[in-house]
Order: structure tokens, then sequence, then C-alpha cells
């Protein structure tokens, strides 16, 4: 292991995470709106949209929802542990979520925010992260420790969440 606060996955690393995260998410990419949400998501997950953040021309809101899902992972993991960045089909990382962000350190690699693509973050164990989907524009975040830490934040930041454990809560 690296004492690095941030590192890129080797290939073998990257395939290995990579592969791992598609069987026990049943990822599933695409860009058409039947096939969606593009994860199994989980018992223990919520997931928000994230067009209320489309009119915030500041990015005041958005700086508040990064800032709440980046400390609830922090949180919600060991001072020593990693996370894993996926950027889907891009350099991805590992990085000590204890030891970056702030005055003197490295940023966060990626963003809960999907910039364009899928980004995830999630714990080495897979127990708890989240899934940006860029083309539903939303969030899905997994884990009942982060649920517990952050979803009444990002209620309050993003409104009303879609669903809960892949269930729609809205009407169609």
């Amino acid at each position: 292991m690296t004492s690095e606060p941030v590192t890129e996955l080797s290939e073998a690393e990257y395939l290995s995470v990579w592969d791992r995260f598609s069987t026990e998410f049943a990822f599933s990419p695409s860009v058409n709106p039947a096939k969606r949400p593009a994860i199994k998501e989980r018992a223990d997950s919520v997931t928000w949209s994230l067009a209320s953040l489309d009119e915030d021309p500041g990015y005041t809101r958005l700086e508040r929802f990064v800032t709440v899902v980046e400390r609830g992972l922090t949180v919600c993991v060991e001072p020593e542990a990693r996370l894993y960045a996926l950027d889907w089909q891009h350099t991805s990382y590992s990085f000590a979520p204890h030891r970056v962000g702030g005055h003197g350190r490295p940023p966060w690699p990626l963003s809960p925010y999907p910039d364009g693509d899928y980004y995830i973050y999630l714990s080495r164990d897979f127990r708890l992260g989240s899934f940006g989907h860029p083309w539903e524009s939303s969030v899905c975040l997994f884990g009942q420790a982060l649920l517990d830490t952050v979803a009444a934040e990002v209620d309050d930041v993003l409104g009303p969440p879609l669903r809960r454990a892949g269930r729609s809560l809205r009407a169609t």
C-alpha cells in the first residue's frame, strides 16, 4: 500500500475493481433512458436528481452537495482507509479521504457530481459509496452509515429523492 494520499490505479487493479463493481452492481452503461438506472441499486441506497443544481449560477448548492458527500465518505471510513474514485473508461484512483481536500493537501480525485461520465466512489470493501449518473443527472448514495450521515443534508440541497432501494418515489 502506498503512503501517497492519491494514486492512480494500475491497469491490473483498475480492471479488477471495475470487474468487481460491474458484477456486484450489475453495471450497464447506457444513454438510453429505458435502461436506467445503470446499476442495481442496493437496499441501503437512495438516489437523488441533480437537476436542481442547474439553477445554481454561483455553484453554491453544488459546492455544498460536494462538501456534504465528501465529509460523509470521510466520516464513514477509518483514518487509514482508502477509497476508490472511478471514472468510467478513464484514469481511476485510490485515495485516503482523511488526507485530501483542504489547505495544503491534494484535492479529492473526481467528484460525487458526474461531470460528463459515470463517477463512482467506493470503499475498498464496496459497502458504501456513491454512483453519479451523467445522463440521468442523478447520484445514488449507498451504505447505511453514509445515508445516516448525509441523507438529510442531501435532501436539503437536492430536494426529495427519486428512488430508495431502486424503487421510484415519484409518479411517472
